[in-house]
């Protein structure tokens, strides 16, 4: 909780700092272009005034400085309009062919001076253009920052959750391994010396319910290897463990294909997914209920749904319902499910979703699997 609490501080931090960067950029930008646009008007009108002389100047007119100032716009694109709308000169245009929509579009803009019969037509130059666009680019810079730091935290929290999965599990299956030795041990030698008691065959089987147990924590944090195995079989393996384990008011009904579906799967842990998603279901309806497994092909996917009638999810909860350390139980620890999809989605590359949650109506997990 802790962990969790910091990485949303540190979000905040990072996008408080974003948006006071991009505040900041911004304003400076939006003076620093006010100024320059204030400093290219005079400019322009500077060149008017030149243009003006220019055309009163008879023979004896000393036109150097005239020109010189003329001469001296370089970076401003400029169009000079006659009476009758046509061009009498343009400067620092590239696009020659197009100078007439160039000064129509200035002209739209408003950025004209009337000299006498003429109209100057002139727009920002391009190093106003870039500064006006700059602050954009460094919002994106930002957000692009911001994001990766971002990701970096969650790829961080993930890493180190994924360190406690592995060691919680491992840790697990080796303090269980040596009391299921010793019980196993035990079981034999009351089969020895009791061999028609009643007792011992389900003794056997909760102890061998316990090697398995510790088998898959055991598996928790590697890469086991997929092998084809039956998903009819695994539904039908978790039907007979609930019907022996719940009580005699829930119903578990399954409607499983008349062919044999076969998934490439580690069968032990997949079957623990559907046992985690049943035991949920059992909790939801209160000991009183339905569960359906439904197992279905479709374009080449498998898909498998737990469907109970129990007390729903609220809407609010679906999207942490996932989450390691979320529950609604008194006493439940919020892995099982987390548990769940971490089987599903790394270890078999699937998917496993909520696909539908009525308050009062039950809720209905979906699996897909590539076949």
């Amino acid at each position: 909780m802790q962990w969790t609490d910091r990485i949303r501080q540190v979000k905040i931090i990072l996008v408080i700092a974003a948006v006071l960067i991009a505040a900041a950029s911004l304003l400076v930008s939006h003076f620093l272009v006010r100024d320059l646009s204030k400093e290219e008007r005079t400019k322009m009108e500077v060149w008017a005034q030149a243009l003006r002389s220019l055309n009163k100047a008879d023979e004896t007119t000393d036109l150097s400085l005239v020109l010189s100032v003329m001469q001296g716009n370089n970076t401003i694109p400029v169009v000079v309009l006659n009476s009758e709308g046509g061009i009498d000169d343009y400067r620092n245009i590239e696009d020659t062919a197009r100078v007439a929509d160039y000064a129509r579009s200035m002209m739209k803009s408003g950025d004209t001076i009337r000299v006498g019969s003429q109209l100057v037509c002139y727009d920002e130059s391009l190093m106003l253009k870039r500064l006006s666009a700059w602050p954009y680019v460094q919002l994106g810079i930002v957000l692009i920052f911001v994001l990766v730091a971002i990701f970096a935290l969650l790829s961080s929290k993930r890493a180190e959750q994924n360190k406690v999965w592995v060691g919680l599990s491992k840790e697990t299956a080796h303090q269980l391994g040596t009391p299921v030795s010793s019980l196993m041990a035990w079981v034999e030698m009351l089969k020895e010396q009791y061999p028609g008691d009643e007792l011992l065959p389900e003794m056997d089987k909760d102890v061998k319910r316990l090697q398995l147990i510790a088998d898959r924590f055991s598996k928790i944090g590697s890469l086991p290897e997929p092998v084809e195995s039956s998903m009819n079989e695994v539904l039908e393996h978790v039907v007979d463990y609930m019907d022996r384990r719940t009580s005699k008011q829930v119903t578990m009904v399954r409607q499983l294909p008349d062919h044999d579906v076969r998934v490439k799967m580690n069968a032990s842990l997949f079957e623990w997914v559907i046992e985690n998603l049943c035991k949920n279901a059992v909790d939801a309806m209160e000991g009183r209920g339905t569960i359906t497994l439904t197992l279905m092909e479709e374009h080449q996917r498998v898909v498998i749904e737990v469907k109970d009638t129990g007390k729903g999810i609220r809407k609010k909860d679906l999207s942490n319902v996932f989450t390691p350390g979320f529950t609604t139980k008194k006493r439940g620890w919020g892995l099982g499910l987390s548990l769940a999809r971490r089987i599903v989605e790394e270890y078999h590359h699937g998917r496993i979703f909520v696909k539908q949650s009525e308050l009062g109506k039950g809720t209905t997990f979906r699996i897909e699997l590539v076949k």
